[in-house]
């Protein structure tokens, strides 16, 4: 079964749209590799990310939300350990 994973944002606070852009980068990144991108409206001031029922990111936590390559990362990490991510983990490896 592949992953799934859900953006949980809160709707007051606008991030409908932040959340529905990273689900589409999610989707189109890891095209074979996941199962879903969920986009789950919740509470008050909440934004985080779960890989199955496992919180992979939390605004709160990490301080804001994550830049695109931090995103890809932190989910091929939780999702596909093994899949490259090219340009961008290269660009990780040098800074």
């Amino acid at each position: 079964m592949k992953p799934k994973i859900s953006i949980r944002y809160c709707p007051l606070c606008g991030w409908l749209l932040r959340s529905a852009w990273m689900a589409q980068e999610l989707l189109t990144t890891f095209t074979d590799e996941l199962q879903e991108v969920a986009l789950v409206p919740a509470g008050k001031g909440e934004f985080k990310i779960l890989c199955d029922d496992e919180i992979i990111w939390d605004r709160s936590a990490n301080e804001g939300f994550p830049d695109v390559a931090t995103l890809k990362q932190t989910v091929r990490d939780a999702a596909c350990p093994d899949k490259s991510l090219g340009h961008i983990d290269k660009s990780r490896n040098k800074g």
